[in-house]
């Protein structure tokens, strides 16, 4: 299993004592593999289109929806409270704001996402259940790749979209943090002081991996809607779709959901 090899090499490799540096080795091969999806590569290249930032802001804020509610819940945690940082961190309020601007207020009822998404969520609410110790991993792995490049695919997206103001774009600004660096090295530091036996450490790294993999398969079926709904709408006579774009973006995912068999889950 890919999330075992890589954790297992992460130890007998020594990367260093620190978990920050261990969660650094262990992943470092799936960190390669999901900048190399196709979604990605679509950032990296600077043509991120106006449908492919809609889906993946729907699922992200069902991951974060999840993610946020078990930190919440498991706040008081050991294992928690030292990387436990809602004002500074939190993503949900940021998401929703982005989410209303794009579909209205009514955007609620047009979050639709494919079933990596809905196996994601469903993963985080297992662990903030039965070992809360393990919302480390994905803690660490999304908030700090988030401060990392945040400011640099906010602009990107800024640009791609060719939008007029930075409404819409919430998810990637953290006014809370003056100087992302110098918060990371704090981060780090907590997450380094927490006391964890060797077997605990060991699955803290082994999730680590779990979560680059899990997003690597959101992406992946992110992309794979996009593909089907574009597919499915050039095959549709325009009399036929909504008049509203959202409503013609609505009616289009669904169609690809059901064509390439992912499931829907609206929440």
């Amino acid at each position: 299993m890919e999330s075992m090899k890589s954790a297992r090499k992460a130890e007998t490799g020594n990367p260093g004592s620190d978990l920050s540096e261990q969660i650094k080795a262990a992943t470092k091969e799936n960190h390669v593999r999901a900048e190399n999806t196709q979604l990605m590569l679509s950032y990296q290249k600077g043509q991120i289109t106006l449908r492919q930032y809609k889906v993946l802001l729907c699922s992200l804020y069902e991951i974060y929806k999840a993610l946020e509610e078990e930190l919440d819940r498991n706040s008081s945690h050991p294992a928690v409270a030292p990387i436990y940082f809602p004002q500074e961190l939190a993503r949900l309020e940021a998401l929703e704001r982005d989410l209303e601007h794009f579909f209205g207020p009514d955007w609620k009822k047009k979050v639709i996402v494919p079933a990596a998404t809905h196996k994601y969520e469903q993963r985080l609410r297992k662990i903030g259940k039965q070992n809360p110790e393990l919302l480390v991993a994905h803690a660490y792995t999304r908030y700090l790749g988030d401060l990392s490049g945040g400011q640099v695919l906010g602009k990107i997206t800024h640009k791609s979209l060719g939008l007029s103001s930075k409404e819409g774009l919430s998810f990637f600004s953290f006014p809370d943090v003056s100087s992302p660096n110098r918060f990371k090295q704090l981060y780090r530091s907590r997450m380094n002081g927490i006391k964890l036996t060797e077997q605990e450490k060991a699955a803290v790294l082994e999730e680590a991996v779990s979560a680059f993999e899990l997003n690597i398969q959101v992406f992946d079926d992110l992309q794979k809607m996009l593909s089907v709904t574009a597919e499915t709408e050039s095959q549709i006579p325009a009399t036929a779709l909504p008049s509203s774009p959202i409503m013609q973006f609505t009616a289009g995912v669904c169609v690809a959901l059901a064509t390439i068999g992912v499931g829907m889950f609206v929440f």
